[in-house]
């Protein structure tokens, strides 16, 4: 599925590789955003300076780069280039495994931080969110719906849940769903009027980590999964607590994890 419809128009996306190998991920990468791969001659250590020139000529004719090399390499591309957030172009690095997508330039004023978690919705790459307005919002939101939910009734959904947790809105940091729930036109428009990003988990990976305390018969029948809102609230917060479990309303169900005071990682925990 193509995700370049739900953002604007005025988006000029290039994706720019230093190895042959990254191409076929740039490729899918580009049909999914609507973007073009660069540069177009093949690739080879031979060329890596001229490649570089290239890049540093191309630079500001793109408001979006996903840059598909190791950060320290696309550190040494970008050398120089940066003049200001205001007009400076967007830059997402992107490792060759589709592991991470992370945001390098522009988080909030081109829209770095949006690409990176549209790209994870896409290859299921985890975007990895530096900027301090969201490392300091605390919570996570997982969502299920049935099919056709309003904007309003996910709206409802989730002020209600907000209230039983005693948690504002404006704590909120992202939101997450299931693969099959993603396109729901309801979830994305309440997503856009509240400013909130859409992490993806696929089916597969829910199925390998059912992380729920209240498995559902309906969503087992309709999904094929045990949960939808309690496991992708955890998966997106892995060291996050669940402050709400799955609260239903009208369809929507709601779970909510804070990763204000995290769960004690295996490191810190003392020896016996």
């Amino acid at each position: 599925m193509s995700l370049s419809s739900s953002y604007p128009e005025s988006r000029e996306i290039a994706l720019w590789i230093v190895r042959e190998s990254a191409r076929p991920l740039a490729q899918n990468l580009a049909w999914a955003l609507g973007a073009a791969v660069y540069p177009p001659v093949a690739v080879s250590e031979a060329n890596a300076e001229s490649n570089r020139g290239q890049f540093q000529e191309a630079f500001p004719k793109a408001t979006h780069w996903v840059l598909i090399m190791a950060s320290g390499i696309a550190t040494r591309y970008l050398a120089g280039l940066p003049r200001s957030k205001h007009s400076d172009p967007a830059v997402v690095v992107v490792d060759e495994a589709c592991r991470f997508a992370i945001p390098l330039l522009g988080g909030h004023e081109a829209g770095a931080n949006a690409l990176a978690y549209q790209i994870a919705a896409f290859t299921g790459a985890t975007p990895v969110i530096t900027t301090a307005t969201e490392a300091l919002k605390p919570l996570t939101l997982g969502i299920g719906c049935r099919r056709g939910m309003s904007a309003a009734r996910i709206h409802s959904g989730v002020e209600r849940s907000l209230d039983l947790a005693q948690c504002r809105m404006s704590d909120v940091r992202e939101v997450a769903t299931v693969d099959v729930k993603a396109a729901e036109p309801g979830l994305l428009s309440w997503l856009s009027s509240n400013n909130l990003p859409l992490r993806v988990f696929s089916t597969a990976q829910l199925a390998h980590r059912p992380l729920t305390a209240t498995p559902s018969d309906w969503v087992k029948r309709s999904v094929g999964l045990a949960g939808v809102c309690e496991p992708c609230a955890l998966l997106a917060s892995p060291r996050g607590i669940l402050l709400l479990p799955k609260t239903a309303t009208a369809g929507v169900t709601v779970a909510i994890v804070s990763d204000a005071n995290p769960a004690p990682s295996l490191l810190s925990c003392p020896a016996n």
